[in-house]
């Protein structure tokens, strides 16, 4: 048997979370090794990038190269389309509001993979590999990885970002909690003939919200939206039998023509709604992001957002473990990521969890209960702003890779 590469981190996982992980453990120092399959594909679905991501992705020095391809995403309006007798206000977020151009940016799914790629293959001390784990042991000194391929690998710490359904979790004990909702989310991208003016438009309906976010132009489409529709399992079984023509009419009923007429471009994308979190991210030797720690419907863009988030707050966790000599792997550096990120992911998903019920429930009590919230958001500019900050940047101290780069001063004049 050939002998087992060494690495100081074995990631597991290519999505955009693991290759994020990867490209940030990487700039920070570590040898590393990426290893899971890479989707190129163009499948009708977008990411919509805030505040904190963006501070991420600048860092790595990767967001000239998205900026360029994204659109940004300046207000969003949320619409009561449910039909309640307690009908709730049109809610309207500015980012200027708290001081931003922006909120974040809107990003097709096939582009991001492609720049991480390009900077993974191009990234010092990172090898990717295009092959999947196919087994997994941690024992006190280090975790061994059996690839597909048949190499094994051994690393003092394996960052788990193969999904869900992750062979890492299973193999490192972790549990997960999962659940389902009666919905289907349609994704697509949209060409209409109105400009969307950098906003996202949520219709708030009783099966779930129908999203427009803005999306950059490309040559004979100047004005483009990605759509992510909630809807009931069976609409959605029909409707992913309908023609590309059929469905963008039913995307303008629903929107009531807001952006004028509309076209699908490429492919759709149909994936049911599903939850799912780890109580514990963290294990012998093993470290959970993305959606192998936590998943929800997506319901305010929370989902690679928070994965980025956890990729952040354990690269600072490892880094601060090098500096004092400390065993990147070990359960002194582990169990502080940990406690760092359960906080945040329970609130995110908690929060999602309840807004999506409220959705489905056709409950008097539970509209009137929206209803006021949203009225109170509406009404009260402090309480308004709290709540995009919370969004867009979270609570307490973000991780030093989503940090705002301080300003540089000037040396007064006749400073010595």
């Amino acid at each position: 048997m050939a002998p087992a590469r060494k690495t100081d981190i074995l990631v597991a996982g290519a999505g955009a979370a693991g290759l994020s992980a990867a490209l940030a453990l990487a700039r920070a120092g570590f040898e590393v090794v990426c290893v899971g399959g890479l989707d190129r594909r163009a499948n009708g679905r977008t990411v919509a990038l805030f505040e904190a991501s963006l501070r991420f992705y600048r860092a790595l020095g990767l967001w000239p190269a998205l900026k360029a391809r994204s659109a940004p995403i300046a207000r969003i309006a949320m619409i009561d389309a449910t039909g309640s007798r307690f009908k709730a206000p049109t809610l309207a977020f500015a980012a200027a509001e708290i001081g931003l151009s922006a909120f974040g940016a809107n990003v097709e799914n096939h582009v991001l993979v492609e720049e991480l790629e390009r900077a993974a293959r191009a990234a010092p001390g990172l090898s990717l590999r295009e092959t999947m784990v196919a087994d997994a042991s941690f024992g006190p000194d280090e975790a061994q990885v059996l690839l597909a391929d048949g190499e094994r690998v051994e690393a003092s710490l394996v960052v788990a970002a193969d999904g869900r359904a992750s062979l890492i979790r299973s193999r490192a004990g972790l549990e997960a909690r999962a659940w389902r909702y009666p919905q289907t989310a349609l994704t697509a991208l949209l060409a209409h003939e109105k400009p969307h003016r950098s906003t996202s438009t949520e219709f708030h309906t009783r099966a779930g919200p129908c999203t427009l976010v803005p999306l950059a132009p490309r040559e004979g489409a100047p004005f483009r939206s990605s759509l992510v529709w909630l809807m009931e399992d069976d609409e959605a079984r029909r409707r992913a039998a309908l023609s590309d023509a059929e469905l963008a009419a039913e995307v303008e009923a629903q929107v009531g023509s807001l952006l004028g007429g509309m076209t699908i471009e490429g492919a759709r994308g149909a994936f049911a709604m599903a939850g799912m979190i780890a109580p514990k991210l963290c294990g012998p030797r093993v470290a959970l992001v993305g959606e192998t720690a936590h998943v929800f419907p997506p319901l305010a863009a929370q989902g690679l957002n928070l994965s980025l988030r956890d990729v952040a707050a354990l690269v600072e966790a490892v880094e601060d473990a090098r500096a004092v000599g400390q065993d990147v792997g070990s359960p002194l550096t582990l169990e502080p990521y940990d406690r760092a990120r359960r906080g945040d992911v329970g609130l995110r998903a908690h929060g999602v969890d309840l807004l999506n019920r409220s959705f489905l429930s056709a409950f008097a009590p539970v509209d009137l209960l929206r209803g006021a919230g949203f009225a109170a958001f509406a009404a009260l500019g402090p309480l308004r702003r709290a709540l995009m900050r919370e969004g867009v940047l979270t609570h307490g101290a973000l991780p030093r890779l989503m940090q705002a780069p301080r300003p540089v001063r000037e040396p007064r004049a006749g400073a010595r």
